[in-house]
């Protein structure tokens, strides 16, 4: 076994593409996934915008027996877990079956799938709600669902830390790997765009009530004034290196190589954020300095507060302008955990194609000293840095770089 994991495999489920092609078309010609919200009437609420997976019929990806007992939330992973196997061309039918996992992030569990249930108890009576409400809700759900049906049966779990929690899956699971396990399905998926999980969200305060969608999500711009949410997220198989040539594989889109998570302190504390220590620990952790990154995928919080304590940790990590900054999420909205996969997945494309992806719509603010890329920008990309923070005093940073598989 080796210490080396290798991404081979990605699904993407995206407000702005379904599948890794079409998503990635679209990041490049900077087309947005976000729009008023259609899943239900937005009206009465102060914040009408999200990023939705449009034209997704359940009833052509899944077997009708897990539709009743699955949220949409897990019904997407469930396609984003079918895309990353197949992608990474893999037969879980030959391969040890103890000797692959699934480690996933969650931030809100299945919330349209309780709030229809709680509608049933409420208007109905106890003996109309589903006995599948007692795991279709669980943040682990995502998990257990994709190794039940994918016969992945060894180690296995679920973290919960909000946007963060995305990078934390993915540096657990390469644990797993470096500790034996052959192959780990892993990343997040979320999806809460229905009345229950919009009222959750707002009393953040940090939604935009911006009602034009290239106006709503603006982060580092002084127009900012807030995200918009969005579903969906991606799934990344990760292998042992030696494991991957044995059975074969033919792609390999980089390796996991560094990460780095801290906590922040209580904000009445006096003392600073932590994301410009989770930075430099993924450095030292990946055996990098500053000047081997080539791009930064950005948190993009789209709030001056923690747009500004960002902006702050990069420049004084890399250098004023030091460092090209991006955050192709203006396209989709923030996707709770699934949102720092889908970046991880996204810096693999622009490795592969030598293309930084743009920041979309957004107009740098000269209060931030930053290389904002907000146009698609020819490159050679050989390492990237991954960032997400979560609500609460999450942060976490995950350095990825390309691999000759020759």
């Amino acid at each position: 076994m080796s210490t080396q994991v290798v991404v081979t495999g990605i699904g993407i489920v995206s407000p702005n593409g379904f599948g890794v092609e079409e998503y990635w078309d679209a990041t490049r010609a900077s087309r947005s996934g976000i729009g008023r919200i259609t899943r239900f009437d937005p009206e009465q609420y102060p914040s009408k915008l999200a990023g939705e997976v449009e034209g997704f019929e359940v009833k052509e990806h899944l077997p009708s027996r897990l539709i009743p007992q699955t949220d949409r939330m897990t019904q997407l992973a469930l396609v984003g877990a079918e895309h990353a196997l197949g992608d990474a061309g893999v037969s879980t039918e030959e391969a040890d079956e103890y000797g692959m996992g699934v480690m996933t992030a969650s931030t809100s569990g299945g919330f349209e799938f309780g709030q229809g249930q709680l509608q049933n108890l409420w208007s109905q009576g106890s003996q109309y709600v589903s006995a599948y409400q007692s795991f279709a809700w669980f943040y682990a759900v995502n998990t257990g669902q994709i190794s039940i049906r994918h016969g992945l049966r060894g180690p296995s779990g679920v973290v919960v830390s909000d946007q963060a929690g995305g990078l934390d899956a993915l540096a657990h699971a390469r644990r797993l790997v470096r500790k034996g396990s052959d192959l780990i399905l892993s990343g997040g998926v979320d999806a809460a765009i229905c009345p229950w999980g919009w009222v959750a969200q707002l009393t953040t305060g940090e939604l935009s009530t911006e009602e034009r969608p290239d106006r709503a999500y603006l982060p580092f711009d002084a127009e900012a004034s807030g995200y918009v949410p969005g579903e969906g997220g991606a799934l990344l198989i990760l292998e042992d290196a030696e494991a991957a040539r044995r059975r074969g594989a033919t792609q390999v889109y980089g390796e996991i190589l560094g990460y780095g998570s801290t906590f922040d302190p209580a904000p009445d504390s006096g003392r600073e954020p932590t994301l410009r220590k989770a930075i430099e620990v993924a450095l030292a952790d990946a055996g990098l300095s500053a000047g081997d990154i080539d791009v930064v995928f950005a948190d993009a919080a789209g709030t001056r507060e923690l747009d500004r304590i960002e902006a702050t940790a990069i420049s004084e990590v890399f250098g004023p302008r030091a460092v090209p900054v991006t955050a192709p999420k203006t396209m989709t909205g923030r996707l709770g955990s699934g949102a720092a996969p889908l970046d991880v997945a996204t810096a693999f494309l622009a490795m592969r194609d030598g293309v930084i992806p743009p920041t979309a719509n957004v107009t740098l603010s000269p209060d931030y000293d930053l290389d904002l890329v907000t146009e698609p920008r020819e490159a050679p990309v050989a390492t990237a840095l991954v960032l997400a923070r979560g609500r609460g005093g999450f942060n976490s940073a995950v350095v990825v770089r390309s691999v000759d598989w020759n």
